[in-house]
């Protein structure tokens, strides 16, 4: 198989597809991998490492995409992108499909690609393999990111996550008690902030208590309005990080409980990949991460991991490995039939969408794989 990594072209976007490990297992399987000139910079992968895995450098992003039958990548495509997307070729990555433009979609079919979704590859016990890997290294940077924000001169109130004698820590509230809740909490109280988490799934929040493990004590609070509300009123940093497999992220901090908060507050709202979790949130990038709404300042980078590409990028491959050595060994149509995860992660395939979410949020009928 001919495999294409291309360089990453949305603003800020450091991570890579593919590292030159993988490109070392893949062509030593025999498979042909055409990388794009500088496109490891970022994580720090120089073009040479790909050359010496036995990976052949090409020049631009059309000849990356074009040659090839499957194509890694990090984000979604742009639309320039989506252009060089050869007919009926496999496209891998963090595509987020539902809270994109419909175009990119329509394109998608146009071309007959097999779009599979790193975000919505799950087993059978509900686990998020792929994404669970770049969730749990955002939990853990969250802090650093928000003791930061807090600081004078990045407009924040002026506090000390842990606090000091005398003085209490911050109040930090994570809604969502997946595995980016339970890094975040992990992180959070390992840095002294008062912690609470919050989650509709009373047996997740079980799984947080347990993880924490004695001594390292959250408050865990049922995610229903009045105390998200309670929350709200209450925190300095407001995390939200509410996750539904595929979907939209459903809005549960209103506007008018983000006007309870206090001056200067901060909201880090995680979930903006898939449209955001708080009414007044919209995407921001690593250069511009912040603006101020109802006096309270919001962070909501969609590529958060970016600025760590080189860990978030051996991550990400280290977990995605299984799925894209299945469908380079095996042939698409194996794979999909030996690993019921890594076929629930099909979103479009020849032409249909074949994602039950993908198409109630469409209005389209769903084609069964």
């Amino acid at each position: 198989m001919h495999i294409g990594v291309p360089r990453e072209r949305r603003i800020e976007e450091h991570r890579v597809g593919l590292t030159p490990a993988g490109v070392e297992m893949l062509t030593a399987a025999g498979h042909v991998c055409s990388i794009e000139k500088d496109a490891g910079r970022g994580a720090g992968f120089a073009d040479v490492e790909y050359e010496k895995a036995g990976g052949r450098i090409v020049y631009s992003g059309e000849e990356a995409y074009g040659r090839a039958d499957l194509v890694l990548k990090v984000s979604k495509p742009t639309e320039e992108e989506s252009k060089w997307l050869r007919d009926g070729s496999i496209l891998m990555g963090f595509l987020h499909l539902t809270a994109g433009r419909k175009d990119r979609i329509d394109a998608l079919l146009e071309q007959q690609v097999t779009a599979i979704a790193y975000e919505t590859i799950q087993g059978d016990d509900g686990a998020l393999p792929v994404l669970s890997s770049l969730s749990h290294l955002a939990g853990l940077m969250v802090p650093q990111v928000a003791g930061t924000l807090l600081q004078n001169d990045h407009g924040g109130k002026g506090i000390l996550l842990p606090g000091v004698p005398g003085v209490p820590p911050a109040e930090v509230a994570i809604l969502g008690a997946g595995t980016f809740g339970m890094a975040a909490a992990r992180a959070f109280l390992g840095l002294g902030a008062s912690v609470s988490v919050l989650d509709m799934d009373l047996a997740r929040l079980q799984r947080v208590e347990n993880h924490l493990g004695i001594g390292r004590h959250a408050v865990l609070m049922v995610a229903h309005k009045a105390n998200i509300r309670k929350a709200a009123s209450f925190a300095d940093v407001l995390v939200g990080a509410i996750h539904v497999p595929g979907a939209r992220s459903p809005v549960v901090v209103t506007r008018d409980m983000v006007r309870l908060m206090k001056p200067r507050s901060l909201v880090m709202d995680i979930a903006i990949d898939q449209g955001g979790c708080v009414e007044t949130s919209r995407p921001t990038t690593h250069r511009d991460p912040t603006f101020v709404a109802e006096n309270v300042i919001h962070y909501c980078v969609p590529n958060m991991t970016s600025v760590v590409a080189r860990s978030a990028t051996y991550a990400l491959s280290n977990a995605a490995w299984p799925f894209i050595e299945a469908v380079a060994g095996e042939g698409l149509e194996a794979a999909l039939a030996s690993m019921p995860a890594l076929k629930r992660g099909v979103a479009t395939h020849q032409g249909h969408v074949v994602n039950g979410v993908l198409a109630a949020h469409l209005g389209v009928p769903e084609v069964t794989l």
